[in-house]
């Protein structure tokens, strides 16, 4: 496929002359030659890295030597640390519908971390609905900052 370079002011020309507002992902589109632009993403997919936990299993203290031993596994009742799920408590104090990242314990009793918030519950309340691979991954309108 044939190359060609471009220099900013080029950019610049192709975003005024189709009205395209100032983002970074419209900025991608009018690089180099362009004829016209008839329409746009309203919404872009914003993916944010998360990491997929630590390798690490003893916790140190300021001198450097293990202090306590970390579990072995990083899975606990079908659960992962970064999981995306739904938990439905049904009473207590954090009875509701919450949906966020999960963090996992050995006992059971999993905290959840949603915008409004963070909730315990035990794992049978809770529901998978994506898998952790290290990213969030959010849509937001075009044009906004995260």
């Amino acid at each position: 496929m044939p190359t060609r370079t471009a220099s900013g002011g080029r950019t610049k020309w192709n975003r005024t002359r189709c009205a395209l507002p100032n983002t970074h992902t419209l900025d991608a589109l009018a690089v180099g030659e362009l004829d016209t632009v008839t329409a746009w993403p309203r919404t872009v997919l914003v993916i944010g890295a998360t990491g997929r936990g630590q390798y690490q299993r003893t916790r140190t203290d300021k001198h450097g030597f293990p202090r306590l031993r970390l579990p072995r596994v990083k899975q606990f009742f079908g659960y992962a640390t970064g999981d995306l799920v739904r938990a439905v408590v049904p009473s207590g104090k954090n009875a509701g519908t919450h949906t966020g990242r999960v963090a996992v314990r050995s006992s059971g009793n999993f905290a959840i971390r949603t915008a409004s918030g963070l909730y315990t519950a035990r794992h049978k309340h809770f529901r998978l609905l994506q898998r952790a691979d290290g990213y969030a991954y959010t849509r937001q309108p075009e044009g906004t900052t995260p």
